[in-house]
């Protein structure tokens, strides 16, 4: 009997924790089989680690590494950088139907640790949430940008700009040779002195640097650490729980050099409202900062409301985005061209036909330059300024191409693999102007094959105004010099990319140049 109660109440010390495990381990068992299932329908990808996940699966080119996983798990990758779930596009086919039959779905955008610096994020255009002062901001830019009048009415400005960086690259290389060098010049400083001083004659109506003047400098030494900041991985990002600690000090950084330039950028919005204040009178001719000035004064209350530090904020970005991805556009066509003597010839050869070796080159003149069109076509299918795009995020939980993708979602559509996407392109990886000619391919977000300004709703809105300072700047350089690089052989030029916020050579180039009188070229 004894031994009976003994085994009774063991029973009962064995069976009283079960019937509590066994729910838990039912639990367990259903939750693991729905988390499988659902992971099922997420697109293909590499299992990450544990807390990390697939953080070290890329390295500081993310845009070649998530390429080179493209031919393992195909155009759609599902990946997680820390707890940020990740999206990559990489294929015309995805990219297509993405922004065709999912643009609203996938119109909001994942913001960095760095870019919320300042608040900068709520005033941006290409930052902000998709609502009423984003669609106000995108508005007026495209009035500015877009708008066939505005952009005739500045051409003047661009062609003065162009003209003044032929004048300083001619300069520094003769003083070169008077000191016994070769004369040879790196072109990506006075390309960018061109853009920046550009987007100040546009924004503000005024040039900002002169290439050897400290005017301005204290300006471009916070833009260029902006730039630098703004483009680096940023373990906080993926590890929210380390922000407080800013481990990598970006946001400390950030919240020096942007606060900086902010304040440079906010002097001349005080400076132009006092101005307005004093005069009274309304300006014939109004520059980008005016126009944001007008709608600032529109009395209008609530989130949508255009403060004066929203102003400086677009004001700011403007000067961001316009100089370096146009800069470096540039200074990646010149050195295809270095690198493909035929195609510089047939180049020289238009230009020389329509505008002639003494001729001005002006903005009117591109339409009949398809040659020229198509190189840089080729140029931005090949070196998309910003390979991934700005990157995206979902508004809600949605089914795309058969997966589906939870709400907060990051997606990266990789511009720089779609153009090499081996399906569409005909050897994808050779400079080749060519292949444009006699197609209707435009880089306007309609041909989800060239997409190097995004497309859909969220669309870069300074694409119309890029295409015309891409195409004038380069016209200008081919026309005026006789180009050589420095080396043994131009096809072993160093093509090797530096990733920061825009995509640049990281050696970068510099040219041996003649002054071209009457004498035909020689490349």
């Amino acid at each position: 009997m004894e031994s009976w109660f003994s085994f009774t109440s063991l029973s009962l010390r064995v069976s009283l924790p079960l019937t509590f495990l066994l729910p838990l381990i039912l639990l367990v068992v259903v939750w693991t089989k729905v988390r499988n299932t659902a992971n099922k329908r997420r697109p293909p990808g590499p299992t990450g680690w544990p807390v990390i996940g697939n953080i070290f699966d890329l390295g500081s080119m993310p845009h070649q590494d998530l390429y080179k996983l493209r031919f393992k798990y195909g155009p759609v990758i599902w990946l997680k950088f820390g707890s940020v779930k990740t999206m990559v596009i990489q294929s015309p086919k995805a990219a297509a139907e993405l922004f065709k039959n999912h643009d609203s779905t996938f119109c909001d955008r994942k913001i960095t640790d760095a870019m919320t610096s300042c608040s900068y994020n709520q005033g941006s255009l290409a930052l902000s949430k998709y609502g009423t002062y984003w669609r106000i901001i995108r508005r007026l830019c495209s009035s500015e940008f877009l708008d066939r009048k505005q952009v005739r009415r500045t051409a003047a400005i661009r062609e003065k700009c162009v003209e003044n960086m032929t004048r300083w690259i001619e300069e520094d290389s003769q003083a070169s040779r008077a000191c016994g060098g070769s004369g040879e010049v790196q072109i990506s400083r006075f390309l960018f002195l061109m853009t920046f001083n550009m987007v100040g004659n546009l924004m503000l109506s005024r040039d900002l640097l002169e290439p050897h003047s400290d005017k301005g400098r204290e300006f471009l030494d916070a833009m260029e650490t902006i730039l630098v900041f703004a483009g680096k991985p940023n373990v906080a990002d993926f590890l929210p729980f380390l922000k407080w600690m800013d481990p990598m000090g970006i946001k400390r950084n950030m919240d020096q050099h942007l606060g900086r330039a902010m304040k440079i950028v906010g002097e001349f919005v005080t400076e132009r409202v006092q101005e307005k204040k004093r005069s009274g009178t309304e300006k014939v001719n109004k520059d980008f900062l005016d126009a944001m000035l007008e709608n600032k004064d529109d009395g209008q209350e609530g989130p949508e409301k255009i403060s004066e530090r929203n102003v400086t904020i677009v004001i700011l970005e403007m000067f961001i985005a316009g100089s370096e991805t146009t800069s470096s556009t540039i200074e990646w066509a010149m050195t295809e061209l270095l690198r493909s003597p035929n195609s510089m010839r047939k180049v020289k050869e238009e230009i020389n036909s329509i505008i002639g070796l003494k001729g001005k080159v002006e903005e009117n003149n591109m339409d009949k330059l398809p040659y020229l069109q198509a190189i840089v076509k080729e140029t931005l299918r090949l070196h998309p300024a910003v390979p991934l795009l700005v990157p995206r995020e979902a508004v809600e939980d949605s089914t795309y191409m058969g997966y589906n993708i939870p709400k907060n979602t990051q997606v990266l559509v990789s511009a720089w693999a779609i153009g090499r996407d081996s399906e569409f392109w005909d050897d994808p990886l050779s400079f080749k102007p060519e292949r444009f000619l006699g197609k209707n391919i435009e880089y306007r977000g309609q041909h989800f094959e060239l997409i190097p300004f995004g497309s859909g709703r969220r669309i870069c809105v300074g694409y119309a105004l890029a295409e015309r300072v891409v195409h004038l700047a380069l016209a200008t350089l081919i026309q005026s010099f006789d180009w050589k690089v420095n080396s043994l052989s131009p096809g072993i030029m160093d093509m090797t990319e530096r990733m920061g916020i825009t995509l640049r050579k990281r050696v970068p180039l510099k040219v041996i140049l003649t002054k071209r009188n009457s004498v035909q070229a020689t490349i």
